[in-house]
């Protein structure tokens, strides 16, 4: 289900897209903030819808390859953090990773086009000539790279703490590993609070407690599957005949 306040806006290969209301708020303030870099001042706002734009891409990039694996995805939410595709995939370590990997592949992808459109930009010398639009593109480009570096921090939730947990669950199982990748999330959590105190920066606040959150979702999740595999192996071994002695056979 999506977040609360969260409106329908289209559907795309059977998945809801979703944005949340707040993203118009944080859209007001951050296209306000950045509208000196432009002449026209409409492009600050081509630029934030750019931004959500590649987050989208990157979160299809996840519920299209949980599909692929016979997992479940059908809703994304873009919020002023970036976006959230809802996913469940097989629990296997293999459609898990895979699932997740996915998303900051599309990082990859695009990575190439916008260096070589750029590229091309620069060769025809269109940052005199169009200085808005290479502007744009420029910035385009470092969203791109930054958002692939940036998820690719391996701090749970965010990918590159998705695809330790999902290396670890190959060596030590489904349980351990969410609860490895859940506490280093908890540290993640504390530098992101230090860093956002140091650079007194709001965002990098609420980025801190959200991983906080999630880091502390994914450690109940870890406990719950523990007490269901615990419940499970009871309930084998009280359904199982006891072994019949040699010397009654």
């Amino acid at each position: 289900m999506p977040m609360k306040g969260a409106l329908l806006i289209f559907r795309l290969a059977g998945i809801r897209v979703y944005l949340h209301f707040t993203w118009f708020i944080v859209a007001a303030l951050e296209v306000t903030r950045f509208a000196h870099r432009y002449q026209n001042p409409i492009w600050a706002a081509l630029e934030y819808c750019a931004l959500f734009g590649v987050v989208l891409m990157h979160e299809f990039g996840h519920a299209l390859a949980c599909r692929q694996t016979g997992g479940q995805a059908d809703t994304i939410v873009l919020w002023p953090l970036g976006g959230i595709a809802f996913v469940k995939p097989p629990a296997r370590p293999g459609a898990y990773l895979w699932s997740i990997a996915a998303g900051p592949l599309v990082n990859v992808v695009l990575f190439p086009l916008f260096t070589l459109f750029a590229f091309v930009l620069t060769k025809l010398h269109w940052k005199t000539v169009h200085p808005d639009f290479y502007q744009f593109v420029l910035t385009v480009w470092f969203m791109n790279a930054g958002s692939l570096f940036f998820n690719l921090i391996p701090v749970y939730p965010l990918d590159g703490g998705q695809i330790l947990r999902g290396l670890l669950w190959l060596k030590v199982g489904p349980i351990r590993s969410l609860k490895a990748a859940s506490i280093i999330g908890f540290g993640g959590a504390i530098l992101f609070a230090l860093w956002a105190i140091a650079w007194r920066s709001i965002w990098l606040g609420i980025l801190a407690f959200f991983i906080f959150a999630q880091a502390q979702a994914g450690w109940r999740a870890a406990q719950n599957l523990a007490i269901e595999s615990e419940d499970t192996a009871r309930r084998e071994a009280a359904i199982s005949p006891p072994p019949i002695p040699e010397q009654q056979r």
